[in-house]
């Protein structure tokens, strides 16, 4: 199946023999469906802090940070292409402007409508504005030269709003000036990630073709930032691994390949970023997407809830810790709370037989189940928005634990799965406080902590070529299905994705 170039290619990739034939394996198999018991629910593995309880959690945040090396991990990779996809196709549609008044008095193109008729509130207007030298915006519309407009927005011999990634796109407007998301994200590190005089250390995870706007963009705006928040910003940066993408195959299951010959390999998903979480130096890591930002006006509550988050993985990490330390000495009258700690408060089941253990065994299972990375993970109403919801589930040990799955990991086929899905109160807006190293300060090994059997395999294709491809366990859900994972109901204020450019017209973004 393969060839000797074929060999030089996959070690050039900094993969392995072993780890395609895995791949490909996989698409002959399939993955299996997670095995989910019933969706996760307040008091049922789900936090819900109360009014009162929040502000000790924010003490204790706030009186480590200073002791503490917090770092604000931010997935930025890719263009905003899909956010523009009705504008892709409105132009495409009406290229020449022929058309496009009456097209605009069409109730299936309200969106575009609301696009041009509130085209100054969108934090690029005057940038879009000056792009044309004199004609203004409100002109070309009147001319119906929507098109135009929308080219010069979209297109690389004008804003390249197409093809830049989310991260760098003006998102808000202050008045004069305007931000984008990664200076959003500054301002975000700067108010919960660093005691002030102190550092702020953010990371983005970013594509190779894009790095050196995004380094451009820091170094315009960030001695303003520093001088504004007092304090340092340190930024690093990385790129989704070559060694994580995954090999394509066509729909016989054989290596698809290239007009030249060699074999196409494909991103294996955001799950591949746990190779570069893995490398994040930090005793508490933030994690939240780049697109989930919003004016200053109403940033309190996700400084709030952060810092309360933060505290929630403190205060468990300080008990895990403790409790570790006591087996270690040989306690075995404390065997019986760990057993209580583990089932009822990290909501860890033991396999069945787990009552006929011996003491040792027991002992080796609470240091396995305790000895791991944490996370916390704020949860929302389920509002109808997209995104994985939070459950209990099996895992391969025979343990029932807390997990984070989308909707294609369960079996829609199976009424009983259905039913637990579809009674989800709550879901994942990725928004994720992780604690990484063990009780010694030693960094885990993130890779062992996931669940390879937890992939996707989807259909694609390429110049007209049905091919299959796959991706890596999700960051959130398979890369993390062995960790410890505690849910926090967090309020829908603090969920503001922008997945479509008219999202930023709505209230949240508007300021």
């Amino acid at each position: 199946m393969f060839t000797d170039a074929d060999l030089r290619q996959i070690e050039e990739r900094g993969s392995s023999l072993a780890a395609i034939e895995k791949q490909i394996e996989n698409f002959k198999q399939g993955f299996p469906f997670l095995r989910v018991v019933k969706a996760a629910t307040i008091g049922d593995g789900i936090i819900r802090l109360s009014q009162n309880g929040i502000a000790p959690y924010i003490a204790k945040y706030e009186e480590e940070l200073s002791r503490k090396k917090v770092v604000k991990f931010v997935p930025a990779s890719g263009a905003a292409s899909r956010m523009f996809k009705a504008l892709f196709a409105f132009a495409a549609a009406y290229e020449g402007n022929n058309g496009v008044a009456e097209a605009l008095m069409d109730e299936n193109n309200a969106d575009l409508k609301s696009f041009f008729s509130r085209i100054r509130d969108f934090a690029f207007a005057n940038d879009l504005d000056a792009s044309f030298n004199g004609s203004s915006l409100e002109s070309l519309i009147e001319e119906n030269r929507h098109v135009d407009i929308l080219n010069k927005l979209l297109k690389d011999d004008g804003l390249s709003y197409g093809s830049l990634p989310k991260g760098l796109l003006k998102f808000h407007s202050y008045g004069d000036s305007s931000r984008t998301p990664v200076e959003e994200h500054l301002v975000e590190a700067a108010n919960y990630g660093a005691a002030e005089g102190g550092t702020a250390y953010l990371h983005f995870t970013v594509s190779p073709e894009h790095l050196p706007k995004f380094e451009a963009l820091v170094a315009e705006v960030k001695a303003a930032y520093e001088e504004k928040y007092n304090l340092h910003f340190e930024i690093s940066y990385s790129i989704q691994k070559p060694s994580t993408d995954t090999i394509a195959v066509d729909l016989e299951n054989n290596p698809f390949r290239e007009e030249d010959g060699s074999i196409l390999f494909r991103p294996g998903g955001h799950g591949a970023l746990i190779e570069n979480l893995n490398e994040i130096d930090a005793d508490i890591i933030f994690i939240k997407n780049v697109d989930n930002v919003v004016p200053d006006l109403i940033k309190t509550q996700t400084y709030f809830y952060k810092k309360a988050l933060a505290g929630v993985i403190l205060n468990y990490q300080k008990r895990i810790f403790a409790y570790l330390e006591r087996i270690e000495n040989g306690e075995e009258k404390i065997l019986k709370e760990i057993e209580s700690f583990l089932q009822n408060e990290l909501c860890v089941k033991p396999p069945k037989g787990y009552a006929d253990w011996g003491v040792e065994e027991k002992k080796n299972y609470f240091v396995q189940k305790l000895n791991r990375p944490i996370r916390v993970c704020g949860m929302v109403k389920n509002e109808g928005e997209p995104g994985g919801g939070p459950f209990w589930a099996w895992n391969p040990d025979g343990s029932v634990s807390l997990q984070i799955a989308e909707s294609a990991q369960i079996d829609k086929n199976d009424q009983a799965q259905l039913s637990q899905m579809q009674h989800a109160t709550h879901f994942n807006p990725v928004d994720l406080v992780c604690a990484t190293r063990d009780r010694h300060g030693n960094a885990f090994d993130l890779s062992q902590f996931t669940d390879p059997q937890t992939g996707f395999i989807s259909g694609k294709s390429k110049n007209g070529r049905e091919l299959k491809a796959q991706e890596l366990p999700g960051l959130w859900n398979g890369a993390m299905s062995n960790w410890i994972t505690l849910f926090v109901e967090v309020p829908i204020i603090t969920f503001n994705p922008v997945k479509t450019v008219n999202d930023l017209l709505r209230e949240q973004h508007q300021g």
